[in-house]
């Protein structure tokens, strides 16, 4: 009977380290699919991952309450038919409405197929907030919590930024670059592969059985709240600056080198910015190696100091100092910005660690509202982009620093259990 619940639990880890891969393969086609439509709508660059990330705002709290009505595995499959939608609507994009007219904005007619594709990119924000709301709390409950659930949410990260890696990368490869001619059905084949694994990880899902830790207290009525407990209330914060953090480095750095305009910068920008994603997966790997002995929050501490020191050093860099990369002269500052993807790469699984820690039968409902704060992933790298077109791309960097700031007084004050008289059992 023991050897039958670990083989459970084992089935269940990997199931959720799946799930955890293609909330990075969906999230991460919005930025680079950002090139195609700001060069045909200047101000749309970052519009498809803002209405990835602000499904985020309206799922966020519905998702921590389907988690604990219907269950995790209801909620994972409801999550993947929805992402399944999504695609095929980004799809549809390429097929009709190029040249029927939506709306004028600022004097640009602009066309259906941008709204056709800002509708999929919304529902697939959908998708991936159901997936995250399921996946952090169950690998963080499976691992036991404190360190050893930290490690497996890390290991579910690795994962996770190896399909954050192949997404940007394929897309270089597809557009190739930008040009007027440049459109959706150039990354047709990326979105077929979405569908085809959001197929596959349906009848995985459907197939396995995945505990459902909170189905014995789901009817209960608690007297506190997870915002009753100020390490909850300022992880949450520090959650919405992370993901801008995480999406606002690899696309402003993707951004800025297809703009150089050589032969080839799209696929030249797409391979950096898959480097910060492979990097960010070499960091998990590490992490899940060495978060059973070395706390989370000073593993925390210590990247969050060395990003902050790495985007110094590239904001202060003369852009005139260049390496020879594929043929072309790149920036060195590119690749300390690409360098920070070892950082931010524990963050998100330390952060959710940190900020849930001692929460017990909290924890369901306090996965809610982090999801609803990953808006922060649309918001943040917005703001960014127009501090970008205002000044540079470089420049836009220090929002990034003032954002890890906080992440770092997080790690070393703010994570801090100091509500330990609510009771949680």
């Amino acid at each position: 009977m023991t050897q039958q619940k670990q083989n459970g639990k084992l089935i269940a880890i990997i199931t959720m380290c799946f799930l955890f891969a293609m909330i990075s393969f969906v999230t991460n086609m919005a930025a680079p699919f950002g090139n195609i439509w700001g060069y045909q709508y200047s101000w749309a660059g970052m519009m498809g991952n803002m209405m990835n990330f602000a499904a985020y705002l309206f799922m966020g709290i519905p998702a921590g309450k389907m988690l604990v009505k219907y269950g995790y595995k209801k909620t994972a499959l409801s999550a993947v038919v929805l992402g399944s939608i999504g695609l095929i609507i980004q799809y549809l994009s390429s097929v009709f409405g190029a040249d029927v007219a939506a709306f004028n904005y600022g004097g640009q007619v602009v066309a259906l197929n941008l709204i056709i594709y800002l509708l999929g990119a919304f529902i697939c924000g959908f998708c991936v907030c159901m997936l995250n709301t399921v996946v952090n709390p169950m690998l963080n409950l499976l691992g036991g919590g404190g360190n050893k659930g930290n490690q497996l949410i890390q290991i579910g990260g690795s994962l996770n930024s190896l399909t954050g890696t192949l997404t940007p990368l394929l897309v270089g490869v597809l557009i190739g670059q930008v040009s007027e001619k440049t459109s959706m059905s150039d990354v047709a084949p990326l979105l077929f592969i979405g569908i085809a694994v959001f197929v596959l990880s349906f009848f995985i899902i459907w197939s396995v059985a995945i505990p459902e830790p909170q189905a014995n207290v789901k009817n209960e009525k608690y007297e506190h709240s997870p915002l009753s407990f100020r390490h909850t209330v300022l992880g949450v914060i520090a959650i919405f600056f992370y993901v801008g953090i995480e999406i606002g480095i690899p696309a402003q750095l993707n951004f800025y080198i297809t703009n150089l305009g050589f032969e080839g910068s799209a696929a030249v920008g797409g391979t950096l910015a898959a480097s910060y994603w492979l990097l960010m997966l070499v960091g998990r790997v590490s992490s899940s190696v060495i978060s059973g002995k070395v706390s989370t929050s000073i593993q925390m501490t210590i990247v969050s100091t060395v990003a902050i020191v790495l985007l110094l050093i590239a904001i202060l860099m003369p852009a005139t100092i260049e390496v020879s990369f594929r043929g072309n002269a790149i920036p060195v500052k590119c690749f300390l910005i690409a360098a920070c993807g070892l950082c931010t790469s524990i963050m998100w699984g330390g952060i959710f660690n940190l900020a849930v820690e001692g929460l017990g039968k909290y924890t369901a409902a306090a996965s809610g509202l982090f999801m609803m704060m990953v808006v922060g992933g649309g918001v943040m790298p917005l703001i960014q982009d127009f501090i970008a077109k205002g000044t540079n791309p470089i420049t836009s960097y220090w929002l990034i620093i003032a954002m890890l700031a906080f992440i770092l007084y997080y790690s070393v004050i703010g994570c801090k259990n100091v509500n330990k008289d609510i009771p949680v059992d």
